[in-house]
């Protein structure tokens, strides 16, 4: 039995990116389907799709994406707020990450952002993960 399901998804990307795959298989879940935006419009991913699967299952395909050298958009993805660790923080907490070369998603009242909107929207929230 699972219980963290992003934290599955983000080793399922991460292992994926490491084989050089070009699509992964994730299990649906709207906040992963969030979290997959963030990451398709800062650049990390190619694209994704939900697709029904059988019994009523859903699954999500996503294309990732390389450079001309094939090494990955992610250098590193990490799970920061865990099911036994809650992590919060203010949007003025949440200003920067690794000078601008990397991202944190969050999740807000406004949905799962990245952290420059949020920090434009003044609104701080759970720390979901780091990318870079």
């Amino acid at each position: 039995m699972m219980n963290d399901i992003i934290a599955d998804a983000l080793t399922r990307i991460r292992n994926a990116a490491l084989r050089k795959l070009e699509v992964t298989t994730l299990l649906h879940s709207n906040t992963v389907v969030g979290i997959l935006t963030v990451l398709e419009a800062k650049g990390y991913i190619d694209s994704f799709k939900v697709v029904d699967g059988t019994n009523n299952k859903k699954t999500i395909q996503v294309t990732l994406k390389y450079d001309e050298k094939e090494t990955s958009a992610i250098n590193e993805i990490k799970r920061v707020s865990k099911s036994g660790r809650r992590v919060y923080k203010a949007s003025s907490e949440l200003k920067n990450f690794k000078n601008g070369y990397g991202t944190i998603i969050v999740s807000t009242n406004k949905g799962v952002i990245a952290n420059d909107e949020a920090y434009a929207a003044n609104v701080g929230g759970e720390v979901l993960c780091t990318v870079w």
